[in-house]
């Protein structure tokens, strides 16, 4: 999948706002704020339920990774989603 396609079809699904479970949420983070060299996305299935989390590393940035993009997207739809959250930003990794 094209990484504006995936990146732009996250953003719609996020946009939506809570809709209820489950619930993926995806965060990225980097040394700074330009660059997202990891990401983590959460998967909580019910409320109270315990969460799972991928981290996904990139050597550039993840954001811009087709790879990466595409296995969130292709994530979502086979967990059928009703909540998708987005962290804004690059949240930045403590050395």
């Amino acid at each position: 999948m094209n990484v504006d396609k995936a990146k732009k079809r996250i953003e719609k699904l996020a946009k939506r706002g809570f809709k209820g479970y489950p619930l993926v949420s995806i965060e990225y983070f980097g040394v700074t704020a330009d660059t997202a060299t990891e990401v983590v996305m959460t998967f909580t299935l019910e409320e109270g339920a315990e969460p799972q989390s991928q981290k996904f590393l990139s050597k550039s940035d993840a954001r811009e990774d087709e790879t990466i993009q595409s296995v969130l997207v292709k994530t979502i739809e086979r967990t059928d989603a009703s909540t998708v959250a987005q962290i804004d930003g690059v949240s930045i990794l403590s050395k």
